[in-house]
């Protein structure tokens, strides 16, 4: 079988979510008794490209636009990792209006529709009610990161971190997270060192506020986007993941967190508890007494840290790009 793939995101060295997937996804395909081709033109050029080629099928793991355009023709899968862009909540406004405008086209003429999550299974077939539920398939997504390599050794500031990574964007809560941070009195702390909160991420959008309050509170560093051993390093040194975030349809980094045996708070929206199950401390992300009050009882309770971070351990085992390659390749053969 002859696959074509879009592969500009999973060979982007500032990749996020979506690029993250694509790259574990691509990787992984990559062993598997398949002829993979790697597309990282523009669209034109990869739609003139697929008309040449005439693979089996072509993959399209974070655009809607050359499915859309010829889908008719050549048979396509499209990935869909979240219904961002048909949400209310502030978001790239070119971006929103390119999703909007492919993704029912894509739905139309698309042979496969994968998504990452149950949950995103649903609020896809809740907004295009007319798509036939067997064309969609659920494949999940594997870790950034591999093993429990989380050192006993580790942090030479021996300083307690709450680390929370993601694009900076109101969705991802940031701001309120901030916020309660602030709340979060200094005897609380579990090593002598201090507290601090560690964003690491890029800047995305609606995001000016998230930047001045990350520099204006003390013991709140903003690290912009890191390298992959970067992102290891911070999570090995990390005592607490955070991520109260509004929506995710997936939730990498929680499961990356997991795998590192980092215990978890996260909110149940979107697919995150579908994710986390019950290795993560669920709070009400739209409250910032919640946020804090869920900071404090990890701070304090070693026990419940130990018990999230085992649990977390588990969870993260049911998910793996071996697993989500062997269910696509099942789905279209």
């Amino acid at each position: 079988m002859h696959i074509a793939m879009d592969g500009r995101e999973a060979l982007n060295e500032k990749r996020t979510g979506k690029g993250q997937w694509a790259h574990g996804f691509m990787q992984e395909l990559q062993k598997r008794d398949v002829r993979l081709t790697s597309l990282v033109y523009s669209h034109l050029y990869t739609i003139k490209t697929l008309l040449r080629l005439k693979p089996d099928l072509y993959v399209s793991p974070t655009s809607y636009i050359v499915p859309a355009l010829i889908g008719k023709w050549i048979s396509c899968a499209i990935v869909v990792h979240d219904l961002i862009a048909f949400q209310n909540e502030p978001h790239d406004f070119k971006a929103m209006w390119i999703e909007r405008l492919t993704l029912r086209w894509a739905l139309k003429y698309s042979k496969w529709v994968f998504t990452v999550s149950k949950a995103t299974k649903r609020d896809l077939l809740e907004r295009f009610p007319w798509v036939e539920p067997a064309k969609v398939r659920v494949i999940y997504a594997g870790p950034s990161l591999t093993g429990n390599t989380k050192s006993e050794v580790r942090n030479p500031k021996q300083r307690t971190t709450i680390l929370c990574i993601g694009t900076l964007c109101p969705r991802k809560n940031q701001l309120r997270l901030i916020e309660a941070f602030e709340h979060l009195p200094r005897r609380g702390r579990i090593k002598e060192g201090g507290l601090e909160l560690a964003l690491a991420g890029a800047r995305g959008w609606h995001d000016d506020e998230i930047v001045q309050k990350a520099k204006k509170t003390p013991n709140v560093t903003w690290l912009g986007h890191v390298s992959d051993d970067q992102y290891r390093e911070l999570l090995e040194s990390a005592t607490i993941f955070a991520l109260p975030s509004l929506y995710e349809g997936f939730g990498l980094a929680v499961l990356d967190a997991m795998i590192m045996g980092i215990p978890v708070l996260t909110s149940a929206r979107g697919s995150l508890k579908e994710i986390a199950g019950d290795a993560a401390l669920y709070i009400d992300p739209e409250n910032i007494d919640s946020i804090t009050e869920g900071l404090k009882r990890l701070l304090k309770d070693e026990n419940l840290r130990s018990d999230l971070a085992e649990k977390g351990l588990r969870q993260a085992q049911k998910f793996s790009w071996e697993r989500t390659v062997d269910l696509f390749l099942q789905f279209i053969q």
